[in-house]
């Protein structure tokens, strides 16, 4: 988790005078994302990802959203008809 905290580090430092809704935002996403894993809540964990995802690929970060969606997503064996699976194909496909 070093490259994370690393992350929440440097958002941090860019919005720490005047944080803007996008820094906001990823801290709160990061913040999900942490709880998700300390309950060991997969599918929490995939939807916080997602949103992270989706605001990385607006910022232009398209190959960090790639591997961080990736990671959370092959970790899944079944449910791919779900709702939640699905969107995730769909970004990750978004995401190439």
């Amino acid at each position: 988790m070093g490259i994370t905290h690393q992350i929440v580090s440097e958002a941090k430092t860019v919005g720490s005078a005047h944080p803007t809704r996008e820094v906001e935002a990823e801290e709160c996403f990061w913040k999900a994302l942490d709880i998700a894993r300390q309950q060991q809540a997969k599918s929490l964990e995939l939807r916080a990802v997602m949103s992270l995802s989706r605001l990385w690929h607006q910022q232009g970060k398209k190959a960090e959203a790639r591997r961080m969606l990736a990671e959370i997503y092959i970790w899944f064996t079944e449910g791919f008809d779900t709702a939640d699976l699905q969107a995730a194909k769909t970004l990750l496909e978004e995401l190439r």
